[in-house]
């Protein structure tokens, strides 16, 4: 419980990601379009976002609404630009039609990215077999984290698996951290902290105004004070 957790707010913007670093923030998930659940983020938007700020940054790779990878000729030259921008650290997930990992997707994406760190998205809580997708990703370069709620309905749902999950740090599949997010609230941090959870992702609750408004600062700030508490 001493150790110093994580936390990750999406950002769509560089004035996001002022407020959430002012915050208190470890790391951002840039993301544009969140009417579509994030999609990538312009070269752009990157380029002003790593010049405003200093802290860790991911960011998403994904083309359209859903989890399917589409056109992986486009992601790979989307990643390509933000590479050449300075972006060194991504987050990505594809599923096939039948639930599972679209492997090839994935890797050719991943090659793409050259060992950079990534996070694999929330795409694990609409897979047919959790357990099965992390052991056929296992031996990727650069997988470093899961982003999940524990189903695909938010972590009240899923708030059981993402505990046996914690209790499994280590095992063959489970090595990478994991980032729970997806209807997360203050009152879900004591019972995922004492299970030992160590990074945490907001969204909407970074922003008291909607989506339509910007990342505020002090509410990132309280996400903070709660996590050190």
């Amino acid at each position: 419980m001493s150790k110093r957790a994580v936390l990750e707010v999406i950002a769509l913007d560089a004035e996001d990601a002022a407020a959430a670093q002012a915050g208190g923030a470890d790391r951002l998930e840039l993301v544009s379009d969140m009417a579509a659940d994030g999609l990538t983020p312009s070269r752009e938007t990157f380029a002003a976002v790593r010049a405003r700020v200093d802290i860790s940054l991911r960011v998403m790779l994904r083309l359209a609404d859903g989890f399917s990878a589409g056109d992986v000729d486009a992601l790979v030259r989307r990643a390509g630009e933000l590479r050449s921008e300075g972006a060194d650290e991504f987050v990505l997930g594809f599923l096939d039609e039948a639930g599972g990992p679209d492997l090839g997707a994935i890797e050719t994406v991943v090659d793409a990215l050259g060992g950079c760190r990534w996070t694999f998205h929330r795409a694990i809580d609409r897979a047919a077999d959790r357990d099965a997708l992390r052991k056929a990703l296992a031996d990727l370069p650069g997988l470093d984290t899961y982003l999940t709620a524990g189903a695909a309905g938010g972590v009240d749902e899923g708030l059981p698996t993402l505990l046996s999950e914690a209790a499994r740090r280590g095992e063959p599949g489970y090595e990478p951290q994991l980032l729970v997010g997806g209807g997360l609230r203050l009152d879900h941090l004591p019972r995922l902290r004492g299970a030992g959870v160590e990074a945490f992702h907001i969204g909407g609750a970074a922003r008291p105004d909607g989506w339509s408004g910007q990342v505020s600062s002090a509410a990132v700030a309280q996400w903070r004070t709660a996590l050190e508490g």
